[in-house]
């Protein structure tokens, strides 16, 4: 389900998760809030570049008062489709949506390629074949991959690794605070037991 809001610099934000790897931190709602709350410091940043004037733009003026984020899971292992480890999307702007594609292919690119979609684009292209996006760039903070579009690749990049490095600080956050709570144990969960991934690992000796 998309949830929404408008920023204070009145840019329409919309939300949505494909799925949760962080249930014992967040529910469902307080990610897409979560996801939100990103979706507004992104919006602020866009209106900022959008309006800057030559000069006084750090990274350039935007030429679109829009942009579209894909963040991929980086709970999900290798072996896990791409379609599949799509984590979330998150579209500032009216105009947003229709770069979420773009988006897709960069973030996609680089957890496929492990690097940067962008070096595939400009450097080795026998990498990208039919159908694939021609420009970069993707970002990657600490494991989480994130391709968006609509602004210059610099700019794209920019805006990507922002989003990125607020994902990681809140959900490192939240875990701290999950961890004092719960005080000890071994597991990230409720019940303190292995997940299902890791029992199966294990069922062929158990039996």
């Amino acid at each position: 389900m998309v949830k929404e809001t408008v920023s204070p610099e009145g840019l329409r934000v919309r939300v949505g998760h494909h799925h949760n790897p962080y249930g014992y931190l967040l529910g469902d709602d307080e990610l897409d809030a979560l996801l939100l709350d990103l979706g507004l410091r992104r919006a602020a940043s866009i209106r900022a570049g959008h309006e800057a004037v030559g000069d006084s733009a750090p990274r350039g003026v935007y030429g679109r008062p829009c942009m579209a984020f894909v963040l991929m899971d980086p709970t999900a292992g290798p072996w896990v489709s791409n379609e599949q480890a799509v984590m979330a999307a998150v579209v500032v702007g009216d105009d947003g949506a229709r770069f979420l594609p773009n988006a897709a292919a960069k973030a996609g690119g680089h957890r496929r390629l492990g690097r940067n979609y962008g070096e595939a684009v400009l450097v080795d292209t026998h990498l990208c074949g039919t159908g694939h996006f021609r420009y970069g760039h993707s970002a990657e903070v600490r494991g989480v991959v994130v391709g968006s579009s609509a602004q210059t690749t610099d700019q794209d990049l920019f805006e990507a690794g922002a989003l990125a490095k607020d994902f990681v600080d809140a959900i490192t956050e939240r875990h701290l605070v999950w961890q004092v709570k719960t005080g000890p144990g071994e597991w990230l969960g409720s019940e303190d037991v292995p997940g299902d991934e890791h029992r199966a690992l294990v069922s062929w000796f158990m039996n």
